[in-house]
C-alpha cells in the first residue's frame, strides 16, 4: 500500500473541533490492520541504519505510532506528556497553541546525554508541540536525529519553524 492508499483510509471530517477547521481522523486508517501495519513501516523506512537510542512519543496519539516505531527500531521508549502525568522529577516547557498554551513534560531522568532521539507524533500542523519536544529533549542533552510523522499539513508550515532539523512525513497535504 502506498501513502496515497493511507491518504484514502483517513476520514476528512468538516468542522471539527470548531467551524472551518477540516480535522483529519486518522482512526479509520488505525482500525485497518494492513494499514496500519504499513503506515508503522513507511514512517520507520528512512530510520533503518540509523543510530537511534530512544525514540520520543509526544501525547497522546503519538504514542500509537512511536510504541511500535520503537519495538520496530530496538530501542526504547520516552513518553512526553501533558502536565501533570508523570509521577517522577520532570522538566518542562510551555509551548502556544492557536487559541492558548500547553505544557509538556519529561521525566528528567528519561534521556541521558548524548543519547540519539528520534521523535515521533501522527501529526505536524503548526509545529508548536514538535518545536516544545525538541527543547525538552536537548534541555537533557540528547541529540534529535529525526522528527517523524504520518501526516504533515503542509498549508500550516509547521517544517519552517524546525529549520536545520531532518523531518519525515508519510502522507501531505
Amino acid at each position: 500500500m502506498s501513502a496515497e492508499g493511507l491518504r484514502a483510509r483517513i476520514r476528512e471530517v468538516p468542522d471539527f473541533p470548531k467551524p472551518g477547521i477540516l480535522f483529519y481522523d486518522i482512526t479509520t486508517l488505525l482500525k485497518d490492520a494492513a494499514a496500519y501495519r504499513e503506515a508503522i513501516d513507511l514512517m520507520v523506512e528512512p530510520y533503518r541504519g540509523v543510530q537511534i537510542d530512544l525514540v520520543a512519543g509526544m501525547e497522546s496519539r503519538g504514542f500509537i505510532f512511536s510504541a511500535p516505531i520503537a519495538r520496530e527500531l530496538g530501542t526504547g521508549l520516552v513518553p512526553i506528556r501533558k502536565l501533570g502525568k508523570l509521577p517522577a522529577e520532570t522538566i518542562s516547557v510551555e509551548y502556544a497553541l492557536e487559541y492558548g498554551t500547553n505544557t509538556l513534560e519529561v521525566h528528567r531522568d528519561a534521556i541521558q546525554p548524548g543519547q540519539k532521539v528520534l521523535i515521533v507524533d501522527d501529526l505536524l500542523a503548526t509545529g508548536g508541540t514538535v518545536k516544545g519536544t525538541v527543547e525538552l529533549v536537548e534541555r537533557l542533552q540528547g541529540v534529535v536525529v529525526g522528527l517523524c510523522f504520518l501526516v504533515e499539513l503542509d498549508f500550516l508550515h509547521g517544517r519552517d519553524r524546525l529549520p536545520g532539523r531532518p523531518v519525515t512525513s508519510v502522507i501531505r497535504y
